[in-house]
């Protein structure tokens, strides 16, 4: 489909192909995830130079509207899940407060060796058995996070007898144990994906993600749950509002 560039019109031609571009992925005509048709077809559908196309695009990727992936071309970028850090939430109840649909899919549970970083968040002696659990979450079927969760022994045999590709952990905790959840610990730091990461997230090694160390406490400031969550930098956004300390 070829779509004429009015000359007659004072509005630069790059801005010209920017606006009608933009407006197609406005009204859904090009999806979200789609791919750009080539320079070359864009050259012919709008009856303009090279660098006109590539000025064009160009403004595209820097409105966030398209990205352009090394040797596989432009694509439409997909709007991030924008998630609120105000309260103590697991991933379904973020992503059914969003309306997206969440899903998960259990890649290994087992009895492991605390670390020391594992046993200094969990208040445990270095080398006591933990439960570990590795969970890809998904929103609307596509991946956004690489969940590593270790639990104390005792409760952590408890949860894994139950379908984690259904139940969340936090609700298997509060209202199938009786523990309920007081509050929790939040590190956000920005990482690169490691190999079995990347590929459970299906994004290239050294994709950037961000990761969240998170605590979480039940009554007596006891922690329960220890868990390294890494979502895919191309996929969310984290909003908190905080007050002015007086």
């Amino acid at each position: 489909m070829n779509t004429a560039i009015d000359s007659a019109d004072p509005t630069p031609r790059y801005a010209q192909v920017e606006a009608v571009l933009a407006s197609n992925i406005a009204d859904g005509t090009l999806l979200p995830g789609s791919q750009l048709p080539t320079e070359t077809a864009l050259i012919e559908r709008f009856g303009v130079s090279r660098p006109t196309v590539r000025r064009a695009v160009q403004n595209l990727v820097s409105r966030g509207l398209v990205e352009i992936l090394r040797g596989k071309g432009t694509f439409v970028t997909r709007p991030k899940i924008t998630q609120e850090l105000t309260a103590l939430t697991g991933f379904v109840e973020d992503m059914q407060a969003l309306g997206r649909n969440p899903t998960a899919r259990l890649l290994d549970k087992q009895v492991v060796a605390a670390d020391k970083a594992v046993a200094h968040h969990l208040a445990i002696p270095a080398g006591s058995p933990v439960v570990r659990i590795q969970r890809v979450r998904l929103a609307d079927g596509e991946p956004v996070s690489f969940d590593e969760t270790y639990l104390p022994r005792e409760i952590g045999e408890k949860v894994v007898t139950n379908d984690l590709e259904v139940e969340p952990i936090f609700s298997l905790l509060e209202q199938k144990y009786d523990i309920p959840l007081v509050e929790a610990e939040y590190r956000l730091e920005a990482v690169s994906a490691e190999p079995l990461v990347a590929e459970a997230l299906g994004v290239d090694t050294g994709s950037p993600l961000f990761l969240i160390e998170r605590t979480s406490y039940c009554a007596g400031s006891r922690p329960i749950d220890y868990e390294k969550l890494y979502y895919r930098g191309d996929m969310i956004r984290f909003v908190t509002r905080l007050a002015r300390r007086s």
